[in-house]
């Protein structure tokens, strides 16, 4: 009797549902049916009891439920495909005061002071058989900072007016692809979230990476390992070759470049030693590939094929040189073929892009503690270039090219800087630091958490020699994207709820080795190198969703 009256409330539920649906359109209306008539009737004549009349019309407004859901996904104006098991909505919108000021070797100084937004907004999820995609927009095309300064857009011409646009672009961020079949295989393609265990020193946590990532994970008892294999394309050479007379190359000589790609190696473990203590550590190669240097015939900028030298524009204080301010990096040089064919750059007379002699080894640590209800974790990072002496030596050959070149463009009067000997041991880079936070707080100054009440602090020592990283990675806000710097950073979050979080940072730095310059391409304050002293400032608001 009773299977009878839950197929006669089935049958009441689906034509109430089509109708109630189908006059109002509105899903709440099939949801909210008054009691069945039907049961009703049945508990009034003794045929069923009241728990089985309970029962049944739970069943009924299940199955009242769900034809509503289904009516409404079917003739909803959003189309989602079957395929797509789930979708999520990520990102976040940050709003910052900034102050930064560099200080050349002479006492010249610039300082920068201004507000900025970012923002990025992303879809990721799972489909089915094992597959999953990610994709986010951002503010800045900039590989390394997602930051727009307010206040800079230009507004056409002729000239409009202020607040423009112009620099308020929308661009792709991440767009990737992956494939998990098996609990411990998990492939990723595309322009991907880094997926290599590491540090702010070695990579700007801006950056996503493209190319294809291979990850692999065994567990034993209480002990994770893993590795993690990389293959990106580090920059895409197009043409790859190219005869002569079709207008590429020097005088139309044509080209022959190859793709440059980086490759990393990596294998670690995370070992959970009590349920309150864990450790994990992995160490990691990194090696180059396809980079072409110039000939008198033929260069490719940015020239991440030439000679790294990362020294600045100085020639001496004599006026009558090309360059006399001590500190003046060149930014602006447009003179690519200054030096030596193997010495260019694009905007500086010195290169500062380089990729050879860079194979680096990078051993990234932490352990994480907590006590009661505060979190803590010790971090750091340890890298050295195998290579570091090659490159140093061919750096100081790259100078040496340099100062020549610019004594001969001044007539042949005297450039008062002298080559310098080359700085073989100034290949390592270090970073230690420390961690405290409420419970589940630790990444909330990074912004990869957010909590209610929750907070974090957290300051770290970071040491980063001329010839040890490759420069085109290095984060651009602590330390200006440059090598050659060593210094203190500190940082304090907050969070108000879940979502908002505030954020102060403070950072500081000063050269390492005197005899060199600062090497890299920090797009901040490009103008300075060496710089001899770095002050940072920053008050973050980041609204995470």
């Amino acid at each position: 009797m009773v299977s009878i009256a839950v197929g006669l409330c089935v049958i009441g539920a689906a034509k109430e549902a089509q109708g109630t649906l189908a006059a109002t359109n509105s899903v709440s209306d099939a949801v909210t049916a008054p009691t069945d008539p039907v049961l009703n009737l049945l508990l009034e004549k003794g045929m069923i009891t009241e728990d089985e009349a309970a029962k049944t019309q739970a069943q009924a407004d299940a199955l009242r439920t769900n034809m509503a859901a289904q009516y409404a996904a079917e003739n909803s104006k959003w189309r989602v495909d079957k395929d797509i098991k789930d979708m999520e909505i990520f990102g976040d919108l940050r709003l910052r005061y900034e102050s930064r000021r560099e200080i050349d070797p002479s006492g010249g100084r610039i300082n920068d002071d201004r507000f900025r937004y970012a923002l990025r907004f992303g879809l990721r999820g799972d489909v089915i058989d094992d597959f999953y995609y990610g994709f986010r927009l951002e503010t800045s095309s900039n590989p390394r900072s997602s930051w727009v300064t307010m206040g800079t857009s230009a507004s056409g011409t002729p000239y409009s007016g202020p607040y423009g646009k112009s620099t308020s672009g929308i661009d792709i961020g991440q767009i990737y692809l992956g494939y998990d079949p098996l609990s411990w295989l998990d492939l990723t393609v595309g322009k991907m979230p880094n997926p290599l265990y590491s540090s702010s020193m070695v990579w700007s946590p801006s950056i996503n990476p493209e190319g294809l990532a291979e990850h692999l994970k065994y567990t034993v008892g209480e002990m994770d390992f893993f590795a993690n294999l990389a293959q990106f394309l580090y920059q895409d050479e197009n043409p790859d070759n190219a005869t002569k007379g079709l207008g590429l190359g020097v005088l139309g000589s044509g080209q022959d470049a190859n793709n440059i790609i980086q490759v990393a190696w990596q294998a670690g473990f995370n070992y959970r030693i009590m349920t309150n203590l864990s450790v994990k550590a992995a160490a990691t190669l990194y090696k180059y590939y396809g980079m072409k240097g110039s000939t008198a015939f033929q260069g490719i900028a940015p020239y991440f094929g030439d000679t790294y030298v990362g020294e600045g524009a100085y020639t001496g204080t004599n006026k009558a040189t090309p360059y006399p301010v001590n500190g003046f990096s060149g930014y602006g040089n447009n003179n690519v073929t200054t030096g030596s064919p193997g010495n260019q750059s694009l905007g500086y007379p010195n290169n500062q892009v380089g990729l050879n002699d860079l194979t680096v080894l990078e051993i990234p640590f932490e352990m994480n503690w907590r006590f009661r209800n505060v979190d803590t974790r010790i971090f750091g990072d340890f890298a050295y270039n195998l290579e570091g002496a090659d490159r140093a030596r061919a750096a100081a050959k790259g100078y040496a090219a340099y100062l020549k070149y610019e004594s001969g463009l001044n007539g042949g009067s005297p450039v008062s800087v002298h080559a310098f000997r080359p700085q073989t041991h100034d290949v390592e880079a270090y970073q230690f630091g420390l961690a405290v936070g409420s419970k589940g707080a630790i990444g909330l100054v990074n912004g990869s958490v957010s909590k209610k009440h929750a907070w974090e602090a957290r300051a770290y020592w970071q040491h980063i020699e001329q010839y040890s990283l490759d420069p085109n990675l290095l984060d651009l806000d602590y330390m200006a994207g440059a090598e050659n710097l060593e210094g203190i950073y500190t940082a304090v979050a907050y969070g108000f709820n879940d979502n908002f979080i505030a954020t102060f940072r403070y950072g500081y730095a000063s050269r390492i080795n005197h005899l060199l310059g600062t090497g890299g391409t920090g797009t901040d304050i490009p103008q300075i190198n060496p710089i001899n002293y770095y002050q940072l400032f920053q008050v973050d608001l980041t609204y995470k969703f």
